[in-house]
């Protein structure tokens, strides 16, 4: 029985979307698996967290402003970078830790 479990921040999705989300994720897993049979056995869990719970770039979660500031301070950090690093050494030698 395939069993998917989605987190989301609290509020952000109408019950006729997280519904749209669970059918859309059962056809995704109905296709992996091969066979419409398996339909009837995929359960799908969405589980809403509150905000106070949530934290990005070790930030507090602050709706869409998160997402702006995150990929800002990424976007800094990407332009930083010289060359291409593959390896984990490498992204810590391109990207070090500061502070």
């Amino acid at each position: 029985m395939p069993f998917v479990n989605v987190k989301l921040v609290d509020g952000v999705f109408t019950p006729e979307e997280k519904h749209a989300m669970a059918k859309a994720l059962t056809d995704v897993m109905v296709k992996f698996e091969g066979s419409e049979a398996f339909r009837e056995v995929v359960w799908v869990l969405i589980e809403e967290l509150h905000t106070d719970g949530w934290h990005i770039g070790g930030r507090p979660f602050e709706g869409p402003k998160s997402l702006l500031t995150t990929l800002s301070k990424s976007k800094d950090i990407v332009e930083t970078i010289d060359g291409n690093p593959t390896t984990r050494k490498e992204w810590a030698a391109a990207a070090p830790v500061v502070g």
